[in-house]
């Protein structure tokens, strides 16, 4: 069959406008709304939210094409060609109709993060070929058994399920064999744990393996036995890879990825942040720091954005599109302690009431050109308790002061311990009684 005629009355060809109108528009806010910016991988992560849509398209009407050939009985008059010589060419649109619906989604991401990387970023890109391949696959095989009325509806609602709805299950490793953890892929240090890229592709390689063996022979019992031992081992396979994953399939991007310099203090970020503005978040670190240490506040060598800072680090919390209001409250909040291990199982933290007092203290502290601003001037950060107990701090002496910051610093690092009181009025930070 010739090429424009293929492409002329395949499903997949006429289904492509309204699934790039659904991409772009009914699924536009969700693809640009909480995008990283300018980190392609994170673009290519976000774009995955179109990907059981995409999938529920190409299984439609891969239904539809193999319904066609079956009730052409193409199969029955062409003896020489495979059946699988015969789907394979007829299937090709529908593939590349989904290829492009997610080309448009990832466009669309990468335009809202502000970068061009996301198509060098060969993980997603992996999982989408392979879910969307199988989902045609077996919506042809859908096709050639049931009626058309029957089938197409059916691979369209199946597979979206199939595809979608594993990322609400409370056990985590099926959503990593459909790419339902890719859309939360990936703050600026994380990067995609290869094990979900692996586990996805595990399953798709095994149902499409399972299709064409149903394909190729025509449905046999034996065929249909293999089929499903195929399938159930590539769940298996794809399972065991992911069984350790958490709902999110990343882990610690590289250190070796910072781009650092040698001033005082050490500042590393991460290559996104380029040209003018490492310029600035750098120059503010230093003045901030510098602040913090005209007042006795000890500051670390390096400030770094690494996800897990070294002995002598702390951590930069700063966007990928950091501004210069960004960079005062990152590191302030790398110069607290991290929550402990027990607070974060759910164990009382009497520490905590504290927290937002040190640190409207230590912003308060952290005024331009060494001066103190009240903590009550800084608009929406703290709670106006927190902003007027860091106040009141502001007023005594500063050798007061420092040890109650240091004392706080020291409960915050454990559940057992309560916080200080206040030196002034021996009143708990956290409002209570000492």
């Amino acid at each position: 069959m010739l090429l424009r005629t293929l492409l002329r009355i395949s499903a997949g060809t006429r289904t492509l406008p309204f699934l790039l109108g659904f991409v772009l528009v009914a699924l536009g806010d969700e693809l640009t709304d909480w995008v990283t910016p300018a980190y392609g991988l994170a673009a290519a992560g976000h774009a995955g939210l179109a990907l059981p849509f995409a999938c529920a398209a190409c299984a439609a009407c891969g239904a539809w094409e193999g319904g066609r050939l079956h009730r052409g009985e193409v199969f029955d008059r062409s003896p020489v060609r495979s059946a699988l010589a015969i789907t394979a060419p007829a299937l090709l649109p529908v593939a590349v109709m989904g290829g492009l619906g997610m080309a448009a989604a990832l466009g669309t991401a990468a335009v809202a993060a502000g970068t061009a990387n996301g198509v060098q970023q060969p993980g997603p890109l992996a999982v989408w070929a392979g879910l969307l391949l199988a989902g045609t696959l077996v919506g042809s095989i859908a096709g050639r058994v049931l009626a058309p009325v029957v089938a197409v509806p059916l691979a369209l609602v199946s597979s979206f399920v199939l595809t979608a709805y594993p990322a609400a299950f409370a056990t985590y490793w099926p959503r990593h064999l459909v790419g339902g953890g890719l859309s939360d892929c990936c703050a600026v240090d994380h990067v995609l744990d290869g094990r979900a890229v692996a586990a996805s592709l595990a399953f798709s390689g095994a149902v499409c393996a399972a299709a064409v063996l149903l394909i190729r022979a025509r449905g046999t019992p034996l065929a249909v036995a293999a089929a499903l031992a195929v399938t159930a081992g590539g769940v298996a396979l794809g399972g065991w890879t992911a069984r350790d994953l958490g709902p999110e399939p990343v882990r610690a991007r590289p250190a070796a990825a910072l781009v650092c310099d040698s001033g005082r203090p050490r500042v590393c970020l991460w290559p996104e942040l380029g040209g003018a503005r490492s310029a600035m978040v750098r120059a503010e670190v230093r003045r901030v720091t510098g602040s913090l240490a005209g007042h006795g506040i000890a500051v670390p060598e390096t400030f770094t954005m690494a996800a897990r800072p070294g002995p002598g680090e702390a951590k930069l919390g700063v966007p990928a599109d950091a501004r210069a209001r960004d960079v005062a409250p990152a590191v302030v909040g790398g110069l607290l302690p991290r929550t402990p291990d027990c607070a974060l199982r759910g164990d009382p933290y009497p520490a905590a009431a504290a927290l937002g007092t040190a640190t409207a203290w230590l912003t308060a502290r952290a005024g331009p050109d060494g001066t103190t601003a009240p903590a009550s001037g800084v608009g929406g950060r703290f709670t106006e308790a927190d902003a007027a107990r860091a106040d009141e701090l502001l007023r005594l002496p500063d050798r007061d002061q420092l040890t109650w910051y240091h004392a706080t610093a020291a409960a915050l690092t454990d559940c057992g311990t309560p916080p200080p009181p206040l030196p002034h009025t021996g009143t708990a930070a956290g409002g209570g009684a000492p």
